[in-house]
C-alpha cells in the first residue's frame, strides 16, 4: 500500500493490492501528466505469464484506491471500507485478550511444567484466549525441519496434551495453537507420505528452502491434508484458534501445470485463500491469526480473511511504539496484535509502556506473569479492565488518528489515536527524553469543542499524572512528558 500527498492539489491519493502473492506498485510522470500503476505478478518482476485460448478469460488481482482532502480523511476512508469488506465473524465485534507463551517467555519450548503456571496466571488477569506457540509438536529438539505432522509431543506433555488444553478451557480461556499450514519439513513423515503434485516445484525437483517443502492449495490432496489438521485439532483438543505462521519464501513459484512459474504461484496463493474461506465456512466460530513471521506478509487478501494479524516478532519493548502506532495504517486497529510482554524485572512504568503498546489494538500479551508480585500483575489486571471497559465495545467502529502525525522509527514523541462516537482515546509515548518535553497533539475534529481529558491508563499511585492543556480554538492538546525513561499514558476526551 501508499499514499501519494499533494501539497499543489490538496488531494490525497491511497492505495491497497489485494494480494498475498507477487506485486508491483508504480509511479510515473507521461508528459505532464503522472499516472498510478497497480499490478500483481507481470513477467519482468515475477516470471509470470498466461496464455489466453479462444473463449478463455483472466481475472487481475485487485487494487483500492480512495481519493480525498486530507491524510486522515484518506485513512478513515479506507478503514471503513476494510470493516466492510473483511470475513463477517463473531469476533470482529468483540476483539478478545490473547495471552501467547513464545514472546520472551517460553521462546518455542513448552512443556507442561512451564505451561500450567502461565495458564493460571493468565486467567488470573483476565486473558480470554490462551495460545500455545510453537515446539508443542516436538519430541527432537530440532523441530523446524521435521514440521508437518502436528502431533502433541510425548515428551513434553508426559501425561498428554490433552491435560494442557484442558487446564485452558478449565480456567475460562479458549485453547488456540500455533501450526504452520503451508509448510512441509524434509524430515516429517508426512514429505514422503504426499505425492509431489501436492508440493510447489521447478524443473522436477520441490521447492525447498531452509529445510522446508511448499505445500501447493491448488493440490486437492495438499488441501485435504491440512484440512485434516484442522480437523483433528478442533475435535481432539477444541481448539478454537489457530495462529498461522509463515517462515520461508518460494521463490517464484511453480511450473506443474502452469502456463509460468508466476501464473503457478498466483493460483496457488488464490486458491490457499479460497481454503482460509473453507475453514470459515466450516467453523464459524474458529478465530485466525495471520502470524507470517511476525508481519513479513501482511496483504488486504489475508487481513479481510484472518480476525488477528501479528504486527512484529520484535523483542524490545522499546522500540515496538513507532510499530505499534504505524500498525492501524495497515490493517484494522482490532486486528493489530502489538506485543506486550511484562517482565517481573521491570519497573512499574516500563510494565505500563509495555501494555500502552498493545492497548489501542488487539490486547495481545506474554511473559513471566506467574513470577509477578501482586502489585505488578494488578497493574495488567487495570490494563485488562480498562480495555474491556474502554476500547473492546468501541474498537471495532473506532477510526485511527495520529496526533504527531505518522511515526519514524527514532522519533522520541509517539502517538497514535482511536475516535469514537462517544469519546476518543489518545495513547502518547515518550522515549527516554534528555529533558521534559511538551507535545503538541493535533486533533482537529475537536476544534472549537470544550474537551475532558482524563487519563485512563495506568492510574494510581505509582504513577505521576501527565499535565495537559487543550487549545478548542487551534484543535490542540499539548501534555507534559517527563524526562528520562520509557513512559507512556493513554488518555480519554470527551467533549462536555
Amino acid at each position: 500500500m501508499g499514499v501519494l500527498e499533494s501539497a499543489q492539489l490538496d488531494l490525497v491519493w491511497l492505495f491497497q493490492i489485494e494480494h498475498n502473492g507477487a506485486w508491483r506498485w508504480e509511479i510515473g510522470k507521461n508528459g505532464n501528466d503522472g499516472y498510478l500503476a497497480l499490478s500483481g505478478p507481470t513477467n519482468n518482476d515475477h516470471s509470470w505469464e498466461k496464455i489466453l485460448h479462444p473463449g478463455e478469460a483472466f481475472t487481475t488481482v485487485s487494487a483500492d484506491i480512495t481519493l480525498a482532502s486530507s491524510f486522515g480523511q484518506a485513512a478513515e476512508q479506507l478503514t471503513k471500507y476494510r470493516r466492510i469488506t473483511r470475513t463477517p465473524h463473531v469476533d470482529n465485534r468483540k476483539p478478545q485478550v490473547i495471552f501467547n507463551d513464545y514472546m520472551n517467555t517460553i521462546n518455542g519450548d513448552p512443556t507442561t511444567e512451564k505451561l500450567l503456571p502461565l495458564i493460571t496466571g493468565a486467567a488470573e488477569v483476565g486473558v480470554e484466549v490462551f495460545v500455545v506457540d510453537c515446539g508443542w509438536y516436538d519430541d527432537t529438539g530440532n523441530w523446524w525441519p521435521s514440521v508437518g505432522e502436528w502431533k502433541p509431543s510425548k515428551t513434553r506433555f508426559p501425561n498428554g496434551f490433552g491435560e494442557v488444553m484442558n487446564a485452558i478451557v478449565e480456567a475460562g480461556m479458549k485453547p488456540g495453537l500455533w501450526v504452520e499450514p503451508e509448510v512441509i519439513g524434509v524430515l516429517s513423515p508426512v514429505a514422503s507420505q504426499l505425492s509431489d503434485s501436492a508440493f510447489l516445484s521447478r524443473h522436477g525437483h520441490r521447492v525447498e528452502e531452509q529445510q522446508r517443502y511448499f505445500l501447493d492449495f491448488r493440490s486437492s490432496e495438499a488441501r485435504e491434508y491440512v484440512t485434516g489438521v484442522v480437523d483433528r485439532l478442533v475435535k481432539d483438543y477444541g481448539v478454537a484458534y489457530f495462529k498461522f505462521d509463515y517462515n520461508v519464501s518460494p521463490g517464484s513459484g511453480t511450473d506443474i501445470d502452469s502456463d509460468s512459474c508466476g501464473d503457478g504461484l498466483l493460483e496457488h496463493n488464490r486458491a490457499y485463500s479460497k481454503w482460509i474461506d473453507g475453514l470459515h465456512e466450516k467453523y464459524p466460530n474458529l478465530i485466525l491469526e495471520n502470524c507470517s513471521s511476525g508481519g513479513m506478509r501482511m496483504d488486504y487478501a489475508q487481513l479481510s480473511r484472518f480476525q488477528v494479524q501479528s504486527t512484529s516478532d520484535q523483542q524490545d519493548f522499546r522500540l515496538y511504539p513507532t510499530i505499534a502506532a504505524a500498525a492501524p495504517m495497515q490493517m484494522l486497529p482490532e486486528q493489530a496484535a502489538n506485543w506486550a510482554y511484562p517482565q517481573s524485572t521491570m519497573s512499574q512504568e516500563e510494565i505500563a509502556t509495555n501494555l500502552n503498546t498493545t492497548f489501542l489494538g488487539r490486547f495481545f500479551l506474554s511473559g513471566y506473569i506467574n513470577r509477578m508480585e501482586e502489585q505488578q500483575k494488578n497493574l495488567i489486571v487495570q490494563a485488562i479492565d480498562a480495555y474491556k471497559k474502554l476500547v473492546q465495545p468501541v474498537i471495532p467502529n473506532a477510526i485511527p488518528f495520529w496526533p504527531t502525525g505518522l511515526p519514524h522509527w527514532d522519533d522520541p514523541v509517539v502517538s497514535l489515536g482511536l475516535r469514537t462516537g462517544e469519546y476518543s482515546l489518545i495513547t502518547v509515548w515518550g522515549r527516554s527524553l534528555p529533558q521534559p518535553q511538551i507535545a503538541q497533539l493535533n486533533i482537529p475534529f475537536y476544534r472549537e469543542d470544550e474537551l475532558e481529558v482524563s487519563a485512563v491508563f495506568p492510574i494510581g499511585e505509582d504513577f505521576a499524572s501527565w499535565p495537559t492543556h487543550w487549545s478548542a480554538k487551534q484543535g490542540i492538546l499539548s501534555v507534559f512528558i517527563p524526562a528520562g525513561g520509557y513512559v507512556s499514558r493513554t488518555f480519554r476526551l470527551e467533549t462536555k
